[in-house]
């Protein structure tokens, strides 16, 4: 009888695991929106999720962004009629800015660009470089805001969503 139960553990296993994959809706990047890594230097640094959403998600913030995107136009911040265009072109010059500040190469950071807004999440290990990276974000023609979602070593809670293992 033992090694019936022994046979039949890895069916359980892959039931179990097929109703939780079921039970989690699936999380994908469906607005495309820039999200990127420029530093691995902290090691055991909470890797952050990035810009995932679940179908619903995507259903319920549709109408956010197109509100969001359109009124930087309207307000006259934007040239372009939708805030959300400019986000392809300043990723890469945001990815360099950050990448030749000094120190960062001991830091784990990942940056999301929304809007022309930027996020920096990750680990670092001090508040100066915190911000001298916020500085080099910022100075990037187009960024309208910078988020400074870093955290201050590795332990803790960090104030990001972090990717599922």
């Amino acid at each position: 009888m033992p090694s019936r139960l022994r046979r039949g553990a890895p069916a359980a296993l892959l039931a179990v695991a097929c109703a939780a994959a079921a039970a989690s809706p699936e999380k994908k990047n469906w607005f495309d929106d820039p999200f990127f890594q420029v530093s691995s230097g902290a090691r055991g640094c909470p890797v952050p999720e990035g810009p995932l959403y679940t179908e619903e998600e995507r259903r319920s913030q549709m109408h956010a962004r197109l509100e969001r995107g359109t009124s930087c136009w309207l307000e006259g911040r934007c040239k372009d009629s939708n805030a959300y265009r400019y986000d392809k072109a300043i990723a890469p010059q945001v990815q360099a800015a950050l990448a030749a500040v000094p120190g960062v190469r001991r830091a784990s950071l990942w940056a999301v660009v929304q809007r022309r807004w930027v996020y920096l999440q990750g680990c670092v290990p001090s508040r100066a470089l915190a911000r001298r990276l916020e500085q080099a974000a910022r100075a990037v023609p187009e960024v309208e805001l910078v988020v400074d979602d870093l955290m201050v070593g590795t332990r803790g809670k960090p104030p990001y969503p972090v990717a599922s293992p």
